[in-house]
């Protein structure tokens, strides 16, 4: 049962230095990003930690370019037809500054998944609900390249510490295993590279920009999340005010998935996201941030359901 990736979510701030790239479905929501460092926001050295909160809705089913119309499909279908996947997912990332140069991130998400679908061959529809722990991610960066600092390579894994055992709790398909790509976890070790780069244009405004590659390096269960790679790149308008807009525009592209348990079919995307949000400055330690995603381009293979918009909210602390 395929729920397609999600493209890059990385809204707080600048260029996600965070893992930004997204696997599978497992990792749908996990590149909002709030490695502030990396975005040029700070250079300090010492602890961060960023609670955040991401909701999307996935009901829009689609193929290639467009919609799928599923009002006219006639059940029982041969192929699978999904209704929608309702995500809450709640993110804490904890960061450690070394040096000016050196710093290193850890992400550890909590997902919250209701998935429904009409299975092949079947009439009725089949739900699952999952809440556990995601797939953790540890991230290294380094930006001593130049005096300013203002460019860096970022380094790092997907760790396999995620479910990959959810089954469907109600329907037809009760008690049979959820579909890979809609557990919590991928069962996948990912090696994470990066490169990232910040810099003002003017008194008023800033860019930034961010590449990233996730490669599944070590799999189980004949299942193989396909490699991806995030582009992100945006403005910030800062004056010195209380309120910090930001926009960003987010690409995401993902070959198809590999194995005996994967959905070949119906997994791969390209997806391009505009990220419109703004960071509040509480005080000189607490930033709140909020942003919406809405999609630009969407191709995906085979049939896939993508949000129509996506919400973040979070919360960023710095000692």
């Amino acid at each position: 049962m395929k729920l397609s990736s999600l493209v890059s979510l990385p809204v707080v701030a600048l260029i996600a230095a965070q893992p930004a790239v997204v696997q599978a479905c497992s990792s749908c929501g996990c590149t909002l990003n709030a490695d502030w460092a990396s975005q040029g926001f700070t250079t300090k050295t010492g602890w961060s930690v960023d609670l955040r909160h991401d909701y999307f809705n996935q009901d829009d089913l689609r193929t290639g370019t467009g919609r799928f119309n599923a009002s006219g499909v006639a059940y029982p279908a041969e192929q699978e037809i999904q209704g929608k996947t309702v995500n809450r997912n709640t993110t804490l990332t904890v960061d450690y500054g070394i040096s000016a140069d050196w710093a290193v991130s850890l992400q550890l998400p909590y997902i919250n998944r209701y998935h429904e679908t009409v299975a092949e061959g079947d009439t009725d529809v089949s739900t699952s609900r999952s809440n556990s722990i995601g797939d953790v991610r540890v991230l290294g960066r380094y930006q001593g390249f130049s005096p300013e600092r203002d460019w860096g390579v970022q380094f790092g894994l997907k760790l396999p510490t995620g479910r990959t055992d959810v089954n469907f709790n109600g329907g037809p398909q009760v008690d049979a295993p959820l579909d890979r790509g809609l557990q919590p976890g991928t069962g996948s070790t990912d090696l994470l590279l990066g490169v990232y780069r910040f810099g003002p244009i003017n008194q008023n405004f800033d860019y930034f920009g961010q590449a990233l590659l996730q490669i599944p390096v070590a799999v189980k269960d004949e299942f193989k999340p396909g490699l991806g790679a995030n582009l992100s790149a945006g403005v910030r308008y800062v004056t010195g005010g209380m309120v910090v807009p930001q926009l960003q525009v987010n690409a995401r592209v993902e070959r198809r998935e590999s194995g005996d348990n994967a959905d070949v079919d119906n997994s791969g995307a390209t997806l391009v996201y505009l990220s419109p949000g703004a960071t509040v400055n509480l005080s000189k330690q607490f930033k709140l941030y909020g942003f919406v995603q809405v999609p630009l381009y969407q191709r995906v293979n085979g049939l896939q359901i993508e949000p129509r918009s996506s919400l973040s909210i979070g919360l960023h602390y710095s000692y």
